[in-house]
């Protein structure tokens, strides 16, 4: 094979006359381009650790500092008040021979600088720190904005005044603070209390008493521990206890999928939309390497999230365990995983050094395309072991995968930067039932045909025959915003960057030498067979139990929302609450994912969507109560409902903190009712809004079909809804809602229509009253960064 010659550098044979070498240079400067480019990655990296050590100060920032102190000393001044002269007495020996008086000086003064210099570095980081704890900004309303805000906001543009690289902010964010006990029990309480009956209330708060009163105190002092020790007091607890000690399937419970343009599909080949795709994937992954992606923000400020969710993206895999699951991150890798009709491939995506071009990445995949050769037995369905449970999974994978031909299969598929699936089913909305067809895409890309995908991968990309794509991903590694960023870049490289000819193929030249994809070689015991037919059981009883339904509402957008002076996000929410209610004559546990990153490692917290005011509009809009009465209630619930969510925010929210308390109890082996029965509580409406943060790359102006489907999850209770959102532009919500066809009391569909329904009804209530005051600034801000 191919490349099998190509890893050959040399090759020798002993003849009478010696030794003859035979050198092979083509493999010779492979490995020399290969290591040059090894070297380039290091000094970048050495180069961007520099430049963040010192943020938000600059490495030059140096130079001016030495500058100053010796212009100072060369006008007979001492700047160090007598420690240059007492560093020059600590000089090593050997300086005090070799150098002239003046030299010690010299040197003794650029120390000094340089101690300075860092000084200077740790106050200013400090000062930066001390700004982005600041959160009262959140809460003032639009213009009454306090005088300690103003000033504040220009402190925040003086830091923000230099280019930070991606991680540039990481150390200079605050850590998580740990909520007072009785301010989340209160929390809590009231947003249960309509959901109870009097009775059932009064019992609940003798338990939040109780816990009170007894054990929550004790926990808590530990959790304040932590919370000192700790970088985040949550998030290494969420990730373990909620993702990787999840015994059950990944798909469809815990995985979830990104959609592609809604109308457009760049080019009908499959090969093509792989090149650039696989292309923008890997041009992404070079700026995140470098560091070169712009800090993600909170919308309309200056205010840095958290990025260490964007570390473990690439190349990294989610390993079974007989207990809890792993997450291995290993260094980039050249190449990508490949699965074509039950065959597994190895892509190589560099060479000698370099990134393939789209074209030649279109070449590769078409030679797999072209592929007829057939499955190793026990290939075609393999990927079925990673959408059952995980205890036979991790039993199967110590027992035949841990050495020999299984091994180096296997590792070349978890080690690759990501998965790629080139699926021989058309997707999209097409045909004569476009509808039914966005509800199939979603399912596919949901759970496909459950062995097809690689479900323990950070994400995977699924191609299909139309040329239509889509991604799979993996939750416990990070949240929807981190992989809807890497998604908004992919397609909007591949659409508008690297672009197609005429006859929708690749730009671009190739050099048909490639070294042909390598088949991925098996020997699948009979066991494992056994093994893989008992998972896809499982995955197929699960994939066939979702019932998804995705669709546009164009009515109106966030445009005409804003005109009634109303949060887009509060508006929607408080439309699931209503459609919720007609839907199954009563309220429920609401659950809305908010982000925690403006805190290091922060990752989500949970707003409580089902309020008192909320529940007040809906019974009010329901029994037939009059306009103004409705219009009023609605503002006060949707005014509430962004406070719930910049509380969540900054930290002062309740599900994170219950959850840490619950662990300490387990680990100190004590047994809270309390937290037992909260920790309990199914949340039958989970909900989550897909965040558009790149509308820079989009010019929906001028390109107004390039619009984004968003994406989706499957439900979280057996009786309840999963239900995600993007608002696309000024004019469009895309909806996606799941559930599961063995509960009699769900249906997607129904609850789409009740949605759409509860959308138009409240807009004909508010949109008359457009002279009530604004929302809050921070409703405004806050409303995007909603995450599955």
């Amino acid at each position: 094979m191919a490349e099998a010659h190509q890893a050959v550098a040399f090759q020798f044979t002993i003849t009478p006359e010696g030794i003859d070498l035979q050198l092979s240079y083509q493999a010779l400067n492979q490995i020399y381009l290969s290591g040059v480019r090894s070297w380039k990655k290091r000094v970048s990296r050495m180069r961007n650790s520099l430049i963040k050590g010192v943020y938000p100060a600059s490495p030059s920032s140096w130079l001016f500092v030495a500058i100053g102190i010796l212009a100072t000393m060369y006008m007979q001044s001492d700047p160090s008040m007598g420690l240059i002269a007492k560093i020059k007495q600590h000089l090593p020996l050997s300086l005090h021979v070799s150098l002239s008086a003046q030299g010690q000086t010299m040197v003794s003064a650029l120390v000094f600088s340089t101690l300075l210099w860092l000084s200077l570095i740790l106050a200013l980081r400090f000062c930066l720190k001390l700004l982005l704890s600041y959160h009262r900004w959140m809460f003032e309303q639009h213009g009454r904005v306090s005088n300690t805000t103003k000033v504040w906001v220009t402190l925040m543009k003086l830091f923000s005044s230099s280019k930070p690289l991606l991680y540039s902010y990481q150390t200079s964010l605050p850590h998580l603070p740990v909520p007072a006990i009785q301010d989340t029990l209160s929390r809590y309480l009231e947003s249960v209390r309509p959901l109870l009956t009097d009775p059932e209330f009064k019992r609940m708060t003798n338990l939040a008493d109780q816990f009170e009163s007894t054990l929550g105190n004790r926990l808590q002092r530990y959790l304040k521990l932590k919370a000192l020790w700790a970088t985040n007091y949550v998030s290494d607890w969420w990730e373990e206890y909620i993702y990787l000690r999840s015994r059950g399937p990944l798909m469809v419970n815990s995985n979830y999928y990104g959609m592609d343009f809604l109308y457009v599909t760049p080019t009908p080949v499959q090969a093509a939309r792989a090149g650039n795709t696989i292309t923008a994937l890997m041009l992404y992954r070079r700026k995140v390497n470098r560091e070169e992606l712009k800090p993600s923000r909170v919308p309309g400020t200056d205010i840095p999230l958290c990025a260490a969710q964007c570390e473990r993206m690439f190349n990294t895999t989610r390993t079974p365990g007989a207990e809890t699951d792993v997450l291995q991150h290993w260094q980039d890798s050249e190449f990508v995983a490949v699965y074509h009709r039950g065959r597994y491939f190895r892509l190589w995506v560099y060479l000698a050094g370099r990134l393939l071009s789209p074209r030649e990445t279109e070449y590769q995949i078409q030679r797999i395309l072209d592929d007829t050769s057939p499955s190793f037995p026990g290939e075609e369905k393999l990927g079925a072991l990673t959408a059952g449970d995980r205890i036979p999974w991790s039993e199967m994978r110590k027992k035949h995968f841990s050495s020999g031909i299984n091994k180096r299969s296997l590792d070349a598929i978890e080690r690759a930067a990501f998965f790629v699936t080139l699926d021989d089913e058309e997707q999209g909305m097409r045909g004569d039932d476009p509808a039914g067809n966005l509800d199939r895409y979603a399912k596919s890309l949901l759970h496909g045909k459950c062995y097809d995908r690689w479900f323990d991968k950070s994400f995977s990309i699924v191609i299909y025959k139309n040329g239509k794509s889509g991604l799979n991903a993996e939750h416990s590694w990070a949240d929807a915003p981190t992989v809807a960023h890497l998604w908004e870049y992919t397609l909007a490289t591949d659409a508008f960057q690297l672009g197609y000819t005429e006859d929708g193929h690749c730009k671009g030249e190739v050099d048909r030498s490639l070294p042909y994809p390598q088949r991925l070689a098996w020997d699948i015991p009979t066991e494992v067979q056994a093994q893989v037919c008992s998972s896809l059981a499982v995955a197929q009883a699960v994939a066939d139990d979702v019932d998804c339904h995705v669709f546009p509402f164009q009515e109106f957008g966030k445009g005409r929302i804003k005109k009634c002076r109303i949060s887009p996000d509060a508006f929607i929410q408080i439309s699931l609450q209503l459609a919720y209610f007609r839907d199954r004559g009563g309220f429920c546990l609401t659950y809305e994912a908010s982000m925690t990153r403006l805190f290091r490692e922060g990752r989500t917290e949970t707003v409580r969507s089902c309020s008192n005011e909320s529940c007040a509009f809906v019974r009010a809009l329901v029994s037939g109560e009059s306009v103004e009465q409705c219009r009023r209630l609605f503002r006060q619930a949707a005014e509430r409902h962004q406070n719930l969510y910049r509380m969540a925010m900054t930290g002062a929210g309740i599900d994170r903190h219950l959850f840490c308390l619950y662990v300490v109890s387990k680990y100190l082996g004590v047994e809270s009712p309390f937290l037992k029965e909260v920790l309990s509580e199914p949340w039958r409406l989970s909900t989550s809004q897909t965040p558009v943060q790149q509308m820079e790359l989009f010019d929906l102006k001028n390109n107004p079909d390039f619009i984004s489907l968003g994406g989706g999850f499957g439900p979280v209770a057996d009786d309840g809804y999963g239900v995600s959102y993007i608002i696309v532009g000024e004019d469009m919500i895309n909806f996606h809602v799941s559930s599961k066809y063995s509960c009699h009391e769900t249906d997607s569909h129904r609850f789409g229509a009740q949605i759409s329904k509860a959308l138009q009804d409240i807009m004909s209530i508010v949109a008359t009253d457009t002279k009530t005051p604004t929302s809050s600034k921070g409703s405004a801000q806050a409303q995007s960064k909603k995450q599955m």
